[in-house]
Order: structure tokens, then sequence, then C-alpha cells
């Protein structure tokens, strides 16, 4: 029996810029603390009012009911300027037709297909590092999963600039997005450098996603991925555009920051990293993991998921309600907007003692059995759950094993951690590690 919620206020809101000075700030630490003022918290973005779900039985409840609690609010405004009615954009009234049409490319023989380029990538990746190299590993991350994502979901292989024209065009939308989110539109008009710098970006991104599908034509044969199911139904060139963008966003930020993240969180607790590189040197022998190796990194698994816990890359999603509702005790009219954030979740210590210690064995069977509903959300749940969530984790698992048994990873004095203000994802502002090889490399990769 889930016992009365309580709702509350956060402090603080000032009377015209409301919650803004802790959302620029820190927003992943301003969200983390709501749980301190009740189960379902009022936020103020300038004058509007916003609920912030801290308790995970209301953030199920509102997943499980994407009628009522349909894709809307300031985050889904925004995030439709860029993708337009994509899947992980669109209504609820479109959302189980897109599912439908692109699920086939997310089977689970489809996943041990795309395991297979997982690997190779990581091995390419792995074994272009040298001893004593110095990366930035976000930039390097995302890099890998970009050429992934492109490989296996539209078999194509990118050439560098390709993927840096990518990623640099990612980085300055993600760089910009909360910000245009919580302030006011017409701040947008302006003619500011930073808002030149988004078009320009925008522009770039939709100009490489385009050139991408003109080659995909011209190759004129079905390669059963993503971008020949998206030809086969049918849909304009405009439509299959904003699919691409939202899956290369998805299937290739997310995963840069998890195995960024994994690797400092690594660092600081010596005592897993031991343990993972024990599992990962049995399992591997030194080469690089693949599909058939997932069943024997059951701890490379756990770290990927409480790092996803403690440091969640997507740290903010919105919902809209549809009709008025009385939800966890308080009366929402219909348009209300709700603040979805896996770190009031994730962070919250009465779902997770001590919730910021790094802690792997938290995703034992028997701990994970425990847990609420709810309770874990870095991939949303319910109907609208991410479609990629099994590439994402498969991805993660792959190269965080792989990098762990082949390479030791020291971050680079002046490390700084703070998340760039208002920024989409969670990602350290700068974060680079020397590189010292751990085992000579096979000669020859074995099949996987």
């Amino acid at each position: 029996m889930t016992p009365p919620f309580t709702g509350g206020r956060a402090p603080g809101a000032l009377p015209i810029a409301g919650h803004a000075l802790p959302l620029v700030r820190n927003a992943v630490e301003f969200l983390a603390s709501l749980s301190e003022y009740g189960d379902l918290v009022e936020v103020r973005l300038g004058p509007t009012r916003a609920h912030v779900p801290c308790h995970p039985e209301l953030v199920r409840r509102i997943l499980a009911d994407d009628r009522t609690f349909d894709k809307g609010g300031p985050f889904y405004k925004k995030a439709r300027e860029l993708f337009g009615d994509s899947i992980g954009t669109c209504p609820q009234s479109e959302h189980r037709a897109q599912r439908r049409m692109l699920q086939p490319a997310f089977h689970r023989g489809r996943i041990a297909q795309y395991a297979a380029v997982m690997q190779e990538e990581i091995e390419d990746l792995t074994r272009s590092w040298s001893g004593g190299q110095r990366i930035d590993c976000y930039a390097t991350m995302n890099r890998l999963t970009l050429r992934t994502i492109i490989r296996t979901q539209f078999s194509a292989h990118a050439d560098d600039e390709t993927v840096e024209a990518l990623r640099d065009a990612f980085e300055t939308l993600s760089a910009g997005f909360f910000q245009w989110m919580f302030f006011p539109e017409t701040l947008y008009r302006l003619p500011l450098p930073a808002h030149q710098r988004h078009r320009r970006a925008l522009a770039a991104l939709r100009g490489t996603v385009r050139r991408i599908v003109a080659d995909y034509r011209r190759d004129d044969e079905d390669h059963g991925d993503l971008l020949s199911l998206l030809i086969a139904a049918g849909l304009g060139d405009t439509q299959i555009e904003e699919q691409i963008m939202t899956m290369l966003a998805g299937g290739s930020e997310t995963v840069a920051t998890t195995l960024t993240w994994a690797l400092y969180l690594l660092d600081r607790h010596p005592e897993v990293a031991d343990a993972l590189r024990a599992e990962t040197d049995g399992a591997l022998n030194g080469r690089a993991a693949g599909w058939d190796d997932l069943p024997s990194l059951p701890l490379t698994e756990r770290v990927v998921r409480e790092t996803l816990r403690v440091q969640t890359p997507a740290w903010l999603f919105t919902r809209a309600t549809t009709v008025p509702v009385d939800f966890g005790g308080v009366g929402l009219p219909a348009g209300a907007p709700i603040l979805i954030s896996p770190p009031a979740i994730h962070l919250n210590p009465q779902i997770f003692p001590d919730p910021y210690r790094f802690d792997p064995d938290r995703w034992l069977p028997e701990a994970r059995a425990a847990m609420p509903r709810g309770a874990f959300q870095a991939f949303s749940s319910g109907a609208r759950k991410c479609i990629g969530d099994v590439y994402g984790l498969t991805e993660a698992i792959i190269a965080l094993a792989t990098i762990v048994t082949r390479w030791d990873t020291a971050p680079v004095a002046g490390a700084d951690l703070r998340p760039t203000p208002l920024m989409a994802l969670n990602v350290p502002r700068r974060l680079h590690f020397d590189l010292t090889p751990r085992v000579p490399l096979p000669t020859t990769q074995p099949a996987a």
C-alpha cells in the first residue's frame, strides 16, 4: 500500500526569475535536492509553475499514462524545433505507429549484429592509442559512438570530417538547449552570438544528415537497417532526416557521457576498478569484447548501471497534462508542465541510501528485485521508454570492458567536473585522461 504523497515547494524562487539561479549554477544538484521538500515539489521556471515528482511511484504513474501525461511542456516545444515530430518528440497519438515502424531495427537479433560493429569500432579505437597519450575523454567517446551508430543504423562508414561535423553541431545545440527552454522566447529572437551559433549548428547538422541520406539512396539497396525501414515506410525526406537526427543524438551522446563518467568513477574507486579488471581479464584475455562475452561481464554491466544512476546523462525531460487531474494530492490544470528529473529519483536517499556513493552491488539481482518500481529512469519507462536502451547498454558494456582490460586511464590534474550550465547532457566541462597500456594487444582479433 503506497502511503499518501506529500507536496511541497522549492525555496528560493525569485519574483521574476523563479529558480533560474540554482538551475544555472548546478541544475542537477538543485533537482536532486528537491526530495527534501516532498514527493511532488513545485518549482518556478520564470513565472511558470511546474512540478517535479521525487517519488518513484509518481514517476511510474506519469510514464505509464501517456494519454494524461503526454510529451509536452517547454522541453518538447524546443525539442520539436530540432527533431520535428520524430519518435522521441511526437505526441502520444503518433507514437505507437512510429514505434511499430522502427522497432524491427532494435530487435535482439539486430542488436547481436550491431555488437559486431561495436566490437570492431572499440578494437580500432583502443589499437590507435599509444602509451603516454592524453585524450579528451568525452570527445573521444563521442567520436566512437557516432561512428558506431552511423555504421549500425545507416550502413555507412563515416569519415573524420563527417564525424567532426556531427559532433560539433550536437555539442553547440546541446550546450544551449535548456537556456532556450528556461528563458523567455523573446530573448532567443535577439541577434546574439549564441543564438547565431545555434542556428548555424542546426543548419550544419541538417546538411550533414541530408548528405548521409542522399549517399544511401544512391546505393539503391535495402540493408535491413533503420534507414531502410524509414525509406520503405514512405516517409518524406524531412521526416527521415528528423528521425535520423533523433537517433544520432540519442545513440551517441548518452553512451559517450556514460563511458566518460564510468572511467572517472573507476579511478575514484580503485577497489571496484581492480574487481572489474579481474573480470575483464578473465573473460577477454586482452581482446575486444563482443556479444558472446556479455554473460561473462556481469560486474561491467553493474558498473554501467551504477554510473547511469549516479551521473545520469539526460537529467531532465518534461510532460504536460492533457486534462485537469488530481495527482499526488495536487490539483493540476490541463497543460500543467511536469519536470521529470532522473537525479531527483536516483539521488533520493529514501530510495538509494547514501545515494552519492558509487556501489555497483546495488544492481545485484537480489538488490534490484527489492527496488521500488520506477526507481531507475536512465532510459525513462512505460510506453515511451527509450527504444534504444538495449543498444546503449550493449555498446557501453562492450566499450568499457575493452578499455579496462587493455588500458589504464588516469585523470589529468585540473579536471572540471561541473556540468556546463543548462547543457542538455550531464557532461563534465573538462576531463582528460593519460593512457598506459596494460597488456600487449593480440596480433589478430578473434571472431566475435
